[in-house]
């Protein structure tokens, strides 16, 4: 059995956002491909994913309706099953997140004024596939466009199994361009071989969360979703083997996954390095070589108090923090910034992943310290509105605050509504 040894880090060691959410060689690869998708298309669309091993020779790039009700017809009776149960939460969760959302009215001097939720119209989510197919992400993201009242979802991602082509037709997309990375954003910003879509989201590779950076303003996208982070933060009662199980769940994602622990002592952190060993083992061997390398980049703090793991954890602001505490939520309470929460031994991480019913595209990168997960909120925008049916009031100060301002037309415009 070979040993499993983190590297130690100390409270002030472990890594902030600004130390890992810039990944210069990607962006500078993704604006290369982000470009000529621009300039040339479907055609360079098609060619990025050819050179990268996404797509074959006469092999189709853009599959339409038709063929996701195929393969979700092709599927056995325990699979769409397993893929319905999944659906019905996720979007029960963003059906009520949506439901908590309430257009407002208030009256002003004059009139009233209010904002009003209103859906984009067309979305695109982005599902990896790269190493292995991700449904579940499928549903994730189309599920809460359709919640939030998008009309029109279109999906993309790399050699889309026919697991994945099912998700996505349960969950309502109209059809799914197959490549991924840089090529595949594009081509939902561009519409490229799609519709243009407003709003472009899901979790990816850093060339995907390379070009959603790049593109940002061109269309709307949710905080940066790039390798996936796990922060379990433990105490002296928790089972060393259950956080081994996490974390190795965690790396076997990609190599360029972070694992980290905060552990109570040097003897649990053995303790779980000696369990990650066992659990290595039990792996496939493509999966075990992933989760090495990712355990070769993740970290152990043994930290002198929960004050200073909570400090440590607000650092980091992981995309998922796990709590194998006997009280999860006091701790919950001092560590502010993480992507989802999981409270106590049963929440595993890995329950986020496979839905429970929150969504599982989370900010990566320490971005989790200014913004929140995917949600209905990523496809909605609050317009606000006013109607002023007896202006004068308002139309005397904006009058005067104009020209405090020196914006002499501002100031006449206003004095208009006097009469």
């Amino acid at each position: 059995m070979d040993r499993v040894a983190l590297r130690r880090v100390s409270a002030a060691g472990v890594p902030g956002g600004a130390q890992r959410f810039r990944d210069r060689e990607a962006e500078e690869a993704a604006a290369r491909i982000v470009s000529d998708v621009e300039s040339r298309g479907e055609a360079a669309v098609r060619e990025w994913a050819s050179r990268l091993g996404e797509l074959s020779e006469g092999e189709e790039l853009v599959l339409g309706r038709g063929r996701l009700e195929a393969a979700l017809a092709s599927l056995g009776r325990e699979e769409r099953g397993l893929l319905e149960r999944a659906r019905g939460r996720i979007a029960a969760f963003a059906e009520a997140q949506r439901a908590a959302l309430r257009d407002t009215e208030i009256a002003v001097p004059g009139g009233r004024a209010g904002h009003r939720f209103i859906p984009v119209s067309r979305a695109g989510c982005y599902v990896p596939g790269g190493r292995f197919p991700l449904p579940s992400s499928a549903l994730m993201t189309a599920c809460a466009a359709k919640a939030a009242g998008v009309a029109s979802v279109w999906c993309a991602g790399p050699r889309p199994a026919p697991i994945t082509l099912a998700a996505a037709a349960l969950a309502g997309a109209e059809g799914f361009v197959a490549a991924g990375g840089a090529q595949g954003i594009a081509a939902l910003a561009f519409g490229a071989g799609c519709p243009p879509c407003e709003v472009v989201v899901g979790p990816g590779g850093r060339h995907a969360a390379a070009a959603k950076r790049l593109l940002f303003g061109l269309v709307g996208t949710e905080a940066p979703a790039g390798p996936s982070e796990l922060l379990v933060v433990a105490d002296e009662g928790a089972d060393p083997a259950l956080a081994a199980a996490d974390l190795l769940a965690q790396a076997e994602h990609d190599p360029s996954a972070l694992p980290a622990l905060a552990a109570p002592s040097e003897a649990f952190a053995a303790a779980v390095e000696e369990a990650l060993a066992r659990g290595l083992e039990r792996l496939p061997p493509r999966n075990a070589e992933a989760a090495r390398a990712a355990l070769a980049g993740g970290w152990i703090l043994v930290y002198a108090s929960l004050e200073e793991a909570a400090a440590a954890a607000d650092r980091f602001a992981p995309e998922h923090l796990e709590l194998l505490l006997a009280e999860p939520e006091s701790f919950a309470a001092r560590a502010r910034n993480a992507g989802a929460v999981f409270l106590g031994a049963g929440a595993a991480e890995v329950m986020g992943d496979y839905g429970a019913g929150p969504n599982h595209c989370l900010p990566t990168g320490g971005a989790a310290r200014f913004a929140a997960g995917l949600s209905v909120l990523s496809f909605l925008r609050a317009r606000t509105w006013l109607e002023l049916e007896e202006p004068a009031q308002l139309a005397r100060e904006a009058e005067a605050l104009a020209r405090l301002e020196g914006l002499e037309a501002h100031a006449l415009a206003a004095a208009a509504r006097l009469g």
